[in-house]
C-alpha cells in the first residue's frame, strides 16, 4: 500500500531568505557529512525546463551512507548496493525529488515540494484529489523541537537549541512556544511524501523506517538553516551557484573519486514520471 505524508514545515523568514538559506545549509551539511569512504557525490547539475514546473535546474547525486544504514537492512547487499540515488527537479518555489535505491530497485520515493507565505495552514497546497487527501497524514514539524529516534541520531549536524537562540544580524528568535503564530516574517515548506515499497513481508517496515528517515532529515536541515542564518543572510542566488559550483569540485575530490561508475545522463521530470507510473 503506498504511504503519503506531507510534513508542514514553519520557519521564520521570508520565501526569497529561504531559497538562499536552503542552499547554503544543504553544502555546508554536505561538506560536514562527506569523508573519504562515504557522504555525497554529485554526478550533474544542469538546467532543466519543464510544462509543469517550469525552468529551474537539475541535480542528481549519490548518498553513500553504508554507516547510517540501519543494522537489520545491512544483511540484504553488500555496502556498495546500499548508494542511494537523488534526482532533482528545482523550480523555486516548488519542486520534485526522486530517491531510489538498488538494493530495493521495486521501490520508489518521491518527495514533491511546494512553498507559501503562510504558517502551514494551507489544506491543500499540493492539490490533491479526494482520494489522495483521504489517504494522507498530515504533521506539522516545529524546527524548534528535539527528537530522540534513530534517524535524528545517526544523522550528524550540530546540536543548536533554537528556544534560546537568538540571530544577531536580524534579530529572530529565540522560538518559543507558540512561535509559528506569533512570528513575522513566516513561510511554510509542505513537502509530500510518497512511498512505495511492494515487498512481501518487508514493505510496510521499509516504508515506515525510510519515511522517518526522511522526516529527520528535513528537521535537522530546517532547524540548522535557522541556526546559520548569520553566516548566509544578505548572500545572494548569484553567490551561491558559485559555491554550488565549488562544492561539487570539493566533494568529488574529498571522495576520492578516480572516475565515478555512475552515468551522469540527465532525464526529464517527464520520463521519471512516465517510469514511476509503469512501476505501480
Amino acid at each position: 500500500m503506498v504511504q503519503i505524508k506531507e510534513f508542514r514545515i514553519v520557519m521564520p523568514m521570508s520565501m526569497e531568505e529561504y531559497e538562499i538559506g536552503l542552499g547554503y545549509t544543504i553544502m555546508k551539511m554536505e561538506q560536514q557529512n562527506t569523508s573519504g569512504k562515504e557522504g555525497v557525490e554529485v554526478l550533474q547539475q544542469a538546467p532543466f525546463e519543464d510544462q509543469k514546473l517550469g525552468e529551474g535546474q537539475f541535480t542528481s547525486k549519490v548518498y553513500h551512507l553504508q554507516s547510517k544504514i540501519p543494522s537489520w537492512m545491512k544483511g540484504f547487499a553488500s555496502a556498495s548496493a546500499l548508494a542511494v540515488h537523488e534526482d532533482s527537479w528545482s523550480a523555486y518555489p516548488n519542486s520534485r525529488t526522486v530517491i531510489k535505491c538498488p538494493l530495493f530497485s521495486k521501490c520508489s520515493l518521491t518527495i514533491d515540494t511546494v512553498i507559501r507565505p503562510d504558517n502551514g495552514c494551507s489544506e491543500n497546497a499540493h492539490d490533491l484529489t479526494g482520494q489522495q487527501l483521504a489517504a494522507r497524514e498530515v504533521e506539522v514539524v516545529d524546527i524548534a523541537s528535539v527528537s530522540r529516534d534513530y534517524w535524528s541520531k545517526v544523522i550528524t549536524a550540530p546540536s543548536v537549541d533554537l528556544t534560546t537562540f537568538r540571530s544577531q544580524r536580524t534579530d529572530r528568535g529565540p522560538l518559543l512556544k507558540g512561535w509559528m503564530d506569533s512570528c513575522r516574517p513566516v513561510m511554510t515548506i509542505y513537502k509530500l511524501v510518497t512511498m512505495d515499497a511492494p515487498i512481501w513481508g518487508l514493505g510496510e517496515r521499509l516504508e515506515d523506517c525510510l519515511i522517518a528517515g526522511e522526516r529527520a532529515l528535513f528537521l535537522a536541515c530546517h532547524r540548522l538553516c535557522f541556526a546559520w542564518i548569520d553566516e548566509w543572510h544578505g548572500m545572494t542566488m548569484e553567490q551561491i551557484r558559485d559555491m554550488e559550483r565549488h562544492t561539487e569540485l570539493l566533494l568529488k575530490k574529498t571522495l576520492k573519486k578516480a572516475g565515478s561508475k555512475h552515468e551522469g545522463k540527465r532525464k526529464t521530470l517527464k520520463d521519471e514520471i512516465a517510469v514511476m507510473g509503469s512501476c505501480n
